[in-house]
């Protein structure tokens, strides 16, 4: 249990697009699209071009504004495509079970209707077990994978500290519990009007997505991976749960990734110290040949 909260703070589908109708907040209008992934939308913003192309996954209760300060250091060096997942953002919230599967078929409905074949996958927090289950059923589509605080291990917890953790956004005051919760992920002073961007999303996400999406990334038999055989970059912050141990389950997956570490920030560190974030992922996309140097 105490793991989790340690981490937390620290199919068939047609797809076609068009152009949305309002655009997404920080980003141009015509660069916004919805695709269909069964009966439901799923929002995502592309920017730039290029030969290559970096997907962006957000964590639970996010959106693609999360990737806020990643758009202007990279749309330039190759094409971004921004993923609001299922039940999240622009997204469709339809009252479904929000699997690691799902969504990684949701960022293959993006992928096939935005016409790229593969791309380098980053996943932030919960979207690390999203891009994992991408990765496994999809592997041919994945140039490397980028994890930012995000684990690559499943959780090892007992039914009654499950059922003990998610209570609280299972009952009348499960919004009070959310933002408490990534409130807590911000506690350096003068981070407040980031952590306020952030809960404004969490504010924008039902309570059945809140609910779903917990128990699919708690479900580690759905997405953990055995081996990983592309490049792989992982950045996390400073706290307890990254430890010595950690490191070496990662090297086990992919003996040559690179590990990095950024103290003094909460969380969500690609808002909160996005200059040393952007530099190690630049350094990462350089040294892989995905974009020049």
């Amino acid at each position: 249990m105490k793991m989790i909260l340690v981490l937390c703070l620290a199919a068939v589908f047609a797809p076609f697009s068009r152009a949305a109708e309002r655009p997404a907040s920080g980003f141009a209008r015509t660069t916004s699209f919805f695709v269909k992934l069964g009966t439901n939308r799923v929002h995502y913003v592309s920017l730039g071009q290029g030969p290559q192309t970096l997907v962006l996954v957000h964590g639970w209760a996010g959106s693609t504004h999360v990737w806020n300060s990643q758009v202007p250091m990279f749309q330039n060096k190759l094409r971004l495509v921004l993923i609001d997942l299922p039940g999240h953002g622009q997204s469709d919230k339809p009252q479904t079970a929000y699997t690691m599967e799902f969504f990684a078929r949701a960022i293959d409905a993006v992928l096939t209707d935005a016409k790229v074949e593969k791309a380098v996958l980053a996943g932030f927090s919960m979207g690390a077990p999203v891009i994992s289950r991408f990765y496994r059923d999809f592997p041919d589509k994945v140039r490397a994978l980028v994890t930012v605080d995000g684990s690559l291990r499943g959780f090892d917890v007992t039914d009654e500290q499950w059922k003990q953790f998610i209570a609280p956004y299972r009952g009348a005051d499960y919004q009070e519990a959310a933002k408490k919760f990534i409130g807590a992920m911000f506690p350096n002073p003068g981070t407040e009007a980031l952590r306020d961007r952030v809960l404004e999303d969490v504010a924008n996400t039902p309570q059945h997505v809140l609910v779903g999406a917990f128990e699919g990334m708690f479900d580690k038999a759905s997405w953990e991976l055995k081996k990983i055989d592309v490049p792989l970059l992982v950045v996390n912050t400073k706290n307890p749960f990254w430890t010595e141990d950690y490191e070496a389950f990662v090297r086990k997956l992919q003996p040559k990734a690179e590990y990095h570490v950024i103290e003094g920030t909460g969380h969500f560190l690609m808002l909160e110290k996005p200059a040393e974030f952007n530099a190690f992922l630049t350094e990462f996309l350089q040294t892989n040949g995905f974009i020049a140097k």
